[in-house]
Formats: structure tokens, sequence, C-alpha cells
């Protein structure tokens, strides 16, 4: 008899604990907030006379936005792809492989999902990322310096979006 009581009581307790759980909150990058940064980084890309490829991704790397600029090349869509989908999944800018190829650790080719090339940036958000930018099209400093000036936009666009 003890038995049947005692369940029911710590059938309540627990789903007292369970209820006080919080689930993580994760903020995403939207659609709206990815033409903005993108849209920055098109006039950036404008004022320096540059013809790249523009490419937003989310936290997974799977593209929101892509922007082919006037007369650049169509090998840069899938480049730019790439160099955007490396700073979101590894959570650091592409150059960091660039870098550890030229400096002899070949073994960072292997990387799934790695494209070890510069010009793709992560888009941090209160300390996480939440998304990238890739750009492919000019020399590899012109177009991380590109990627750095849209996602230096994204917190600006995204409290504009939100209305704060």
């Amino acid at each position: 008899m003890k038995q049947l009581l005692f369940l029911p009581i710590v059938s309540f307790v627990l789903a007292l604990a369970l209820a006080d759980a919080e689930l993580p909150v994760k903020n995403i990058l939207t659609l709206d907030a990815a033409k903005k940064i993108a849209a920055a980084a098109e006039a950036e890309a404008k004022r320096r006379g540059a013809t790249v490829v523009i490419v937003v991704v989310d936290d997974a790397g799977y593209p929101l936005l892509l922007e082919r600029l006037d007369n650049t090349q169509v090998a840069s869509v899938d480049v730019g792809i790439g160099k955007a989908r490396t700073a979101a999944i590894f959570r650091r800018p592409s150059k960091v492989f660039e870098d550890q190829v030229r400096d002899g650790r070949i073994a960072a080719l292997a990387l799934p999902g790695a494209t070890p090339l510069q010009g793709g940036i992560p888009i941090v958000v209160g300390g996480k990322v939440i998304g990238a930018i890739g750009v492919s099209g000019n020399t590899p400093q012109e177009d991380e310096d590109i990627a750095k000036f849209g996602a230096a936009s994204a917190a600006a666009a995204i409290e504009e979006l939100s209305g704060h």
C-alpha cells in the first residue's frame, strides 16, 4: 500500500522538476537579417569595384542567400558556398585552414566539409555563431575583407529587425 502512495508522489515531484527545467534558447539567422548582411557586403564590394559571389549561410552551413554580382566568374559560386559553410560549421574563419595547409599541415585537406580558402567569416551574435558569410571572386584578402564587412553589420541588422 505504501508503494502505491509513494509512486504518485514521486511522479508529481518529478513533473514539477521537469516543468522548472528551461530549454536553451538559440538565436537564428533570419532571411531578412541575411539580406541586410549581404547588402552591406555588396555595398563594400561595389565600392571596391569587386566582382564577387556573396553567400550567407545558417549555423549548419546551409545557404540562406546567394548573390553573384555582375561579371563574376561562375566558379566562385561553389567556392563562396564552401567558404561560408566552412566558417559556419567549424566556427572560425576559413583562412585558419588555408594557413594550416600553407604551414604544412596538409591533413587539414581531409577535414569533411572544409574549404581551406580565405574569405569565409563566422557571423557571431551574443558570443554564439549563428551563421557565416563567404565571399569569392577576387584576391583572398579582398574576399575576406568584404566578408568581414558583411559580418560586422550583423548585430546592427538583427537589432534593427527586432525593433530594439
